[in-house]
């Protein structure tokens, strides 16, 4: 019975006061909007910057001394070290480069008379971090039939840099969006709760307990963050049906990148929303109540 009286005040009251709940709403719908455009493209880029990393390698490149065992013995050796992934060691023969070779670059390849590509290795680490350590054991000392070591250190040093950057940005960016939403939230509501301080002075006067006072402000709270996060969600489908068909062909075709997936990109803002139009309300009338 409490309870639904708590919730009829709500919403008595927030038809009364319908700008205050209309600018609450549309902070929320604002700040939500806001929040699952940057979880989309934050996500995708963290997304894309694990695939690169994940696509460093070292290559070896044999000599044409190289015996069958020499080759052998270089493949046991990589594959025992905990820092090559699981896997990750690959043999491309010499006619297999060349293959790859004619396939990318057929005007380099169409006047050969013979192959001069070498035998060579690809070697995968576990994570893009320990390309040089693994590149660290192949060169001091370089095992027998190696001709050369090639760890593409000026590529890979650019994109784990541009990687960390990308890190720290969205994680920096995420954080001061969080705190600007609840700061605007909570703004608006103190605005909406200062305009009705007499009520809750005389609900107080009359004997009403803090909650009683506080519970019909908090619902009226979730239900603006419900509905503008109800809204930020609509208005976030609306972009991706109409904006996806002309940036996906421009993004990066491999499977394993991917934003996170839009039904829990919503979870989020509902949960946030909802959080923050109660929290905020909550907390903003803590100072109306020492009457």
């Amino acid at each position: 019975m409490r309870f639904r009286l708590l919730v009829s005040e709500a919403w008595r009251s927030l038809g009364a006061n319908l700008s205050t709940t209309v600018a609450a709403t549309m902070t929320v719908l604002v700040g939500m909007f806001l929040l699952g455009l940057f979880i989309a493209l934050g996500t995708w880029t963290l997304s894309w910057s694990d695939h690169v990393k994940r696509q460093l390698m070292v290559k070896v490149y044999f000599n044409q001394t190289a015996t069958r065992h020499d080759k052998e013995a270089l493949i046991n050796q990589l594959n025992a070290n905990p820092k090559v992934k699981q896997g990750g060691v690959h043999y491309v023969s010499r006619s297999e480069a060349l293959d790859r070779m004619r396939s990318k670059y057929p005007e380099l390849v169409k006047n050969l008379t013979s192959n001069p590509l070498p035998d060579s290795l690809e070697v995968l680490p576990t994570k893009g971090e320990y390309v040089e350590d693994v590149y660290a054991t192949l060169i001091n000392p370089k095992p027998p039939g190696v001709d050369k070591v090639n760890d593409g250190k000026r590529v890979s040093k650019r994109i784990l840099q541009v990687a960390h950057v990308i890190e720290v940005v969205f994680t920096l960016a995420t954080l001061v969006l969080l705190v600007a939403a609840t700061l605007l939230i909570a703004n608006t509501i103190r605005l909406s709760i200062f305009s009705r301080r007499r009520e809750i002075e005389v609900m107080k006067l009359v004997g009403a307990t803090n909650w009683f006072v506080r519970g019909p402000f908090m619902l009226e709270g979730l239900f603006c963050g419900l509905a503008g996060s109800l809204l930020a969600v609509f208005f976030l489908i609306l972009g991706k049906e109409a904006a996806l068909p002309a940036i996906l062909p421009h993004l990066s075709g491999d499977e394993d990148v991917r934003a996170l997936a839009f039904p829990l990109t919503a979870l989020i803002l509902l949960g946030m929303g909802l959080g923050l139009g109660a929290l905020g309300s909550g907390l903003t009338l803590r100072r109306f109540l020492r009457v």
